[in-house]
């Protein structure tokens, strides 16, 4: 979900800072188990790996570190990453990751301060800056803002462009389970992704809009709409049916599923959250 998520926010800032997805470069701060699923699928989706300059607590990934016995052994993802990113063969901290890279992609520790003013102002033009640690980004949004970050965003809701794997799992889920899916594969995580930065866009792209919020609920059939059909297309799905058929089960489930909440909700055998989440 957070990868497909992910991947829809960086197609739409590409897209507002007219960059190829196959020829930027990225930093990647945390080497957990989000940002490495986040590299997988936006690898697939186009990103060369060796533009990936990856960086866990210990510093940039790359095979001549001297942990990489350990990673080998414990940490098998992680040392794959370090084999097939970082071309340059890049040494240190995020500060030296970060220097020159358009985008970065941050899921490590809470900040603020795990990423400093002058490390974006060391990134190319027109930086992308995803800081999606939660309770706090690594970087307040106003001070990526302030050191020249383009496109901003976070994990949280109270601020623009929110990365939630909450935009992805119900539409991700819905679409395979109405084509009775084998499986989910990265492909049709990509397929949930183009679909949001599709809705996104069809409302007009803004530097404070560049997926699509929780309110959009329309966004869901749509993207279960994506997902099945690459079901189909795969042939990982036990139901086959034509678009139009799927957009209208998914569609209906979904509607009747709302009304059902609203109504739990009105009866007060699901309590309404309180206002003060709904600023």
């Amino acid at each position: 979900g957070t990868a497909a998520v992910t991947l829809a926010g960086l197609i739409n800032a590409l897209k507002m800072v007219s960059k190829k997805i196959n020829e930027v470069k990225i930093a990647m701060i945390g080497a957990g188990a989000s940002n490495i699923c986040i590299a997988r699928v936006i690898i697939k989706a186009g990103v060369n790996p060796e533009n990936i300059i990856m960086v866990d607590s210990k510093g940039i990934l790359h095979p001549e570190r001297e942990d990489a016995e350990i990673l080998q052994k414990e940490y098998k993802e992680k040392w794959e990453m370090a084999l097939i990113t970082n071309k340059e063969k890049r040494k240190g901290g995020i500060k030296e990751a970060m220097e020159g890279c358009d985008v970065v992609i941050a899921l490590s520790r809470p900040g603020p301060d795990v990423i400093k003013k002058e490390w974006i102002q060391s990134m190319a033009k027109d930086p992308i800056v995803f800081t999606c640690a939660n309770p706090i980004p690594e970087i307040w949004p106003w001070e990526a803002k302030e050191a020249g970050a383009k496109i901003v965003a976070t994990g949280r809701s109270d601020f623009p462009n929110q990365i939630n794997n909450s935009l992805g799992f119900p539409g991700i889920f819905r679409g395979a389970l109405d084509v009775q899916a084998k499986t989910i594969t990265d492909e049709m995580c990509i397929a949930a992704a183009e679909e949001l930065a599709k809705v996104a866009q069809d409302r007009g792209l803004r530097e404070d809009y560049l997926i699509p919020t929780m309110d959009d609920w329309e966004v869901f059939p749509r993207e279960a709409c994506a997902v099945g059909m690459k079901a189909i297309e795969q042939g990982v799905a036990r139901k086959i049916m034509d678009r139009n058929t799927l957009y209208k089960i998914a569609l209906e489930t979904i509607k009747e599923a709302r009304k059902e909440i609203q109504f739990l909700m009105e009866k007060g055998f699901i309590k309404k959250p309180p206002k003060t989440l709904l600023k």
